[in-house]
């Protein structure tokens, strides 16, 4: 991130904004008198931040009559009493400076409240004085004849008598609020102190209320004259020479060619008000045509790259229809006041709801047009739940009532009696407030509230809608509006139905050719755009954000992010993490322990940030939790840590896929890194392990424990090393002698590679198994304990199981294909190949091709994995470790499952037959036309209860989980499939699962050599039959020595029928699996799993 980025985004941070506007009085009442106040405020600031605002734009807070609300000041530098003071006010600025939310108050310099000492001292004051020139005044009250009344309701003149003065006093709005003479250079220097005043005391933004009428002329309407701009330049000169990243807003409601001289040439205010735009929306809504939007846009002229419109649906005043014709006032009249009170001077005293007569689809697609339109947008404090109004109250009171926090005594706004409220609550049946309250929405993920914070932080993610181009479509359904909005590098389509029915429209967007239309709230991808007409619809109401991408190449260059941040705890204070968040999706996908690269992210969000105390290194443990747009959220660990370019020790230790971004923290350079890959992070793992250290929190805390074993007190902790090869978790290698897991994906329910390995350890004495060392646990607030490690003795064995077969086979295949055909007969296989074999029943060609030492290996790891299963099911007494027996009723929704995994492997083999290999079409096509046998053979499973017992177990054996010693095998890896969820993982099922699922791995080991040589050359040297006896002899030498020691304790069935249905169930059950895997990752593998379902049928037929 660039200097000069960063700069324009501290100085135009009004162009990326968005803006709450609030009433102090009406927020929160932190006192109990009935009248909110700061301190209430500062109490609902973490409220503000969650809804993801980024500016509070406060109405006036300064002492007053409250004859208008508090925009008739008394006196400019404090604060009216009932709200705090200067000193609750300083403290309400640095809070929500904190949080990132600028302040915005009111310049209200047009007039002041008759009661303000500076008019009380000019109506006493000689006439021609300068104390009485402060303000206008005439003896002749048709002077400025030309200047419009703008309360017509209850003003019949802009010059009122003052007996005092004896003379009349002009004032543009109420007779109680006479207007300063900004031609008196007293009254402009006045201004410049009032400036100072608030910006030394840290306000961002100035709200300058009626400023097109400051200045008077006979002749003219008395608005938008020469003078008010020359003053607004002076203004803004001042400003910018004595203060950085401070905003001026106009309030002019004018015609867009009119409000746009406010900006002058970037050289007036930064901010204007966008009026004519607000009643058009709701015109175009009601009209159900795009016309209004479109047309009054179309009017408004370009302004200074430095300055923005702000947009709003609602604020504190009326709908104004002022900057309307007279034929569309009338329209927008007869239909949004269904009472004749709801009309007040020129236009319509409602909130957003009730305007929209409390229609959700239309609350959403109008706020969706506010986000999306150029501007900044401006919410009004309680549209965002929806709050209605009470237009009997009088005046504008109406949409000025409490917030509506909760369900309790005045809608959890204020513990007063509610006769001393400022104005009561709202009791409408439709709106009140035990309905219609933060507290209940907030319980509600499908409430308006949470709709609201999910699209205020897309608006957030793209700069597109607040500094990019607009670019309206013309589709010939008018009922359609659509325009793209352009910045940068960023496209996004919009498009929003403005009628009550479903639409149907066809946009020619053949300038965005071969992009992706990727809608932003799912993230789902649509269909590529071409030269044709692209047909979208809509449902009534409904809208669409598309951002338009291109398709990822592999040769697109990958470009690491950068960050910036005054300090370590800054980066990672809970209202900073999004900088971390936006670059989390690349990186997450790009490693290989994070299971949820196929499915579309919606967010991540960091929790659980816990800094750790590391001499030389900034690092904390954080977790990532990652919900997507189907399915449930994940929570992955993510430690991080900042190593400076200056150490170089640590630098070049640190591979590409550790970095996730360039970061300059306190004006240092270096790079936020994976913390694994810095030596001082894993030094402290291991150390705090070693001492059975706890790091408390306020709520949480981390607990590292030791097991029995002892760790000796020389282990040289920097010799350590990192191993990524595993897909649910990261490797830390100590001095040789121990292994820590880091596991990635984490989850509320112990992990049970942990829990195994220990019981294995400690209780059970397994010895084919690591000896446990210790662990790290997280005490959540909620009082879980999530386990984020395991340290473990180091198995001295670099190979697998896995590469101990391929090995073999490497030496198996080399003796098939260097041998003539006429050499070597394959064998006549009679047996069934679950029948149990030794080894000098094998033929002896075949032996001779397979040698010795790897089938006699075999048959010791089926005794070792039959110990496994009896050692998981020794200590029943322990809750964890229990067994059940199996039942009808378990063994028929075990059928169930089967079913849909059948569904759904079957279906996705029928959509793809078409892009496999020609050589396996055949096969698939066979296998496709025997879904009924699969489901006969698993309906087996059911058809009388089978006396066995289900066990804790391995839950995904595979050679890939089995180390070769030398002479032995040493089981690892009891965390079962990655994807499925902890607790399903712990679920007691048969050991001859683990058992199908390593036959099956023989299945893969025998084929993977293979399958990489071209099929003619396969067939001709009979290759893949090879494989298949290959596999049936090592299967037999598996189960002879699992069947030989796993005893008589029915962990599996006595009954030969129903071992060798359980055994076809699951050996059915993984091939099927794999089916629908490798049909959408390998389509040449799909080969494997043909084959394993084409045996168990025949082997279920020939039963």
């Amino acid at each position: 991130m660039s200097t000069s980025h960063n700069a324009d985004s501290n100085i135009h941070w009004y162009k990326d904004a968005i803006i709450y506007e609030l009433h102090i009085k009406a927020f929160y009442d932190s006192d109990g008198d009935g009248i909110g106040d700061f301190q209430g405020l500062l109490k609902k600031l973490d409220y503000l931040e969650d809804l993801g605002v980024t500016a509070i734009w406060l109405l006036p807070f300064y002492p007053s009559p409250l004859r208008d609300d508090g925009y008739d000041i008394q006196d400019y530098y404090h604060i009216n009493n009932s709200y705090g003071n200067i000193k609750t006010f300083k403290k309400f600025i640095k809070e929500a400076h904190k949080r990132d939310l600028k302040v915005i108050t009111e310049l209200v310099i047009n007039h002041t409240s008759d009661q303000h000492e500076w008019f009380q001292r000019a109506r006493k004051a000689p006439e021609g004085s300068n104390y009485r020139d402060y303000y206008v005044w005439t003896d002749d009250p048709s002077k400025y004849k030309d200047a419009r009344i703008i309360f017509t309701d209850t003003e019949p003149s802009n010059w009122t008598w003052d007996p005092v003065a004896k003379a009349y006093f002009w004032h543009r709005f109420f007779s109680h609020q006479p207007d300063l003479n900004f031609d008196n250079p007293n009254v402009q220097n006045e201004v410049f102190k009032i400036l100072d005043h608030w910006c030394k005391m840290g306000v961002d933004g100035f709200r300058l209320d009626a400023v097109p009428y400051l200045f008077e002329r006979d002749g003219t309407n008395c608005e938008n004259l020469p003078q008010t701009h020359e003053y607004l330049k002076k203004l803004r000169a001042y400003v910018d020479e004595k203060y950085e990243g401070k905003m001026l807003l106009a309030e002019a409601n004018m015609w867009p060619e009119d409000s746009a001289a406010y900006f002058g040439d970037g050289d007036e205010c930064h901010m204007n008000y966008h009026f004519p735009i607000m009643p058009r929306m709701f015109m175009a809504v009601k009209m159900e045509d795009r016309y209004p939007i479109i047309d009054i846009i179309d009017q408004t002229p370009a302004i200074p790259e430095s300055c923005q419109w702000a947009i709003f649906l609602r604020n504190h005043d009326e709908l104004t229809l002022e900057m309307v014709t007279d034929e569309e006032r009338d329209y927008m009249y007869k239909v949004y006041t269904k009472d004749p009170q709801a009309k007040i001077n020129v236009g319509i005293r409602h909130r957003l709801a009730p305007l929209l007569e409390n229609n959700r689809n239309k609350i959403e697609l109008m706020n969706v047009l506010l986000f999306s339109l150029p501007g900044t947008p401006v919410l009004y404090y309680g549209d965002e739940i929806g709050m209605g109004d009470n237009f009997y109250l009088g005046d504008r009171d109406g949409v000025r009532t409490p917030m509506q926090w909760n369900s309790d005594r005045n809608a959890g706004f204020s513990d007063a009696n509610p006769h001393k409220l400022y104005l009561p609550t709202i009791i409408d049946p439709e709106y009140k407030y035990e309905a219609v309250n933060v507290e209940a929405q907030q319980m509600n993920s499908s409430s308006l509230l949470w709709w609201m914070k999910r699209i205020i932080a897309m608006r957030k993610r793209y700069k597109a809608f607040g500094r990019g181009d607009i670019q309206f479509l013309s589709p010939a359904n008018a009922k359609i509006i659509a325009y793209t909005r352009s910045y940068e590098d960023e496209n996004i389509l919009i498009l929003a139905n403005l009628s009550r029915f479903s639409q149907a429209v066809e946009l020619d967007l053949q300038e965005f050719k071969d992009y992706i239309p990727v809608e932003v709230f799912s993230h789902n991808k649509f269909p590529r755009i071409t030269e044709n007409a692209y047909l979208f619809t809509l449902s009534p109401h409904g809208y669409y954000w598309f951002t338009l991408e291109r398709e990822k190449g592999h040769e697109d260059e990958v470009k690491t992010p950068s960050l910036k941040a005054k300090s370590w705890n800054e980066l990672l204070n809970k209202r900073n993490t999004s900088k971390i968040e936006a670059i989390l999706p690349d990186y997450l996908v790009s490693r290989a322990w994070f299971s949820g690269g196929d499915r579309v992210i919606q967010t991540i969000s960091m929790t659980n940030v816990k800094s750790l105390f590391i001499k030389d290194l900034n690092a904390s443990l954080t977790v990532a939790e990652v919900s997507y747009n189907d399915g449930l959220p994940e929570s992955y660990q993510l430690p991080i840590a900042f190593v400076p370019q200056e150490r170089e020790d640590l630098v070049r230790e640190i591979p590409q896929k550790g970095i996730l971004a360039h970061l300059e923290l306190g004006g240092q350079e270096g790079l936020l890194i994976d913390a694994v890959y810095a030596e001082p992070y894993r030094a402290s793992l291991f150390n705090r392990i070693k001492k059975g250290q706890k790091v408390n929190g306020k709520f949480e805390s981390l607990e590292f424990y030791r097991g029995k074993k002892k760790i000796p007190a020389k282990t040289d902790t920097n010799s350590s090393k990192v191993s990524e090869s595993a897909i649910s978790h990261t490797s830390i290698f100590y001095d040789n002698r121990y292994s820590l897991k880091l596991y990635r994906r984490l989850d509320s329910t112990i992990n049970p590679d942990l829990e195994i390995t220990q019981y294995l350890s400690e209780v059970a004495s397994f010895k084919n198994s690591p000896t446990f060392v210790g662990g790290i646990a997280y005490h959540t607030a909620a009082k879980n304990r999530v386990i984020l490690g395991m340290m473990e003795d180091l198995i001295t064995s670099n190979e697998t199981g896995w590469r101990y077969a391929q090995d073999a086979l490497h030496r198996f295949f080399e003796q098939v294909e260097t041998r003539d055909k006429e050499e070597i007969v394959l064998p006549k296989i009679k047996e069934d190949f679950t029948t149990t074999l030794r080894y000098d029943e094998i033929p002896d060609e075949t032996k001779g091709l397979m040698g010795s030492f790897f089938p006699e290996r075999m048959k010791i790891l089926g005794q070792r994995s039959a110990e496994l299963h009896k050692a998981l099911a020794a200590h029943p007494e322990i809750k964890d470790f229990d067994n059940e027996d199996f039942s009808l009723h378990y063994q028929r929704s075990l059928f169930s499952s089967l079913q849909g995994l059948t569904r759904s492997a079957f279906d996705n083999l029928k959509r793809n037959i078409k892009n496999l290999p020609d050589e396996i079409k055949e096969e698939a096509n066979e296998i496709l036309a025997r879904r009924a046998e699969v489901l006969k053979c698993f309906k087996r499973v059911f058809a009388h209860k089978i006396d066995t017992l289900k066990i804790r177990t391995h839950g995904d054996y595979h050679l890939g989980q089995v180390l070769f010693t030398g002479n032995d095998f040493t089981i690892i890896n009891y965390d079962g499939e990655p994807a499925r969820p902890f607790s399903e993982r712990r679920i007691r099922r048969s050991p001859l699962r683990d058992v199908a699922g390593m036959i099956r791995s023989f299945h893969y080991a025998a084929y993977s050599h293979i399958l990489e040589q071209e099929h003619n050359k396969r067939k001709e040297k009979d290759l893949e039959a090879w494989a298949e006896v290959w596999h049936h002899y090592i299967t037999r030498l598996f189960l002879q020595g699992y069947n030989e020691n796993i005893g008589s304790e029915n962990l599996v069935p006595d009954n030969d029928a129903d071992y060798n249905t359980l055994l076809d169930t699951y050996l059915l059950e993984k091939a099927v699996y794999e089916l629908n895997y490798e049909l959408n990752n390998r389509k040449t593998w799909v080969l494997i799993p043909l084959r394993g379902i084409k045996r168990i049928l025949e082997r279920m037929n020939n039963a």
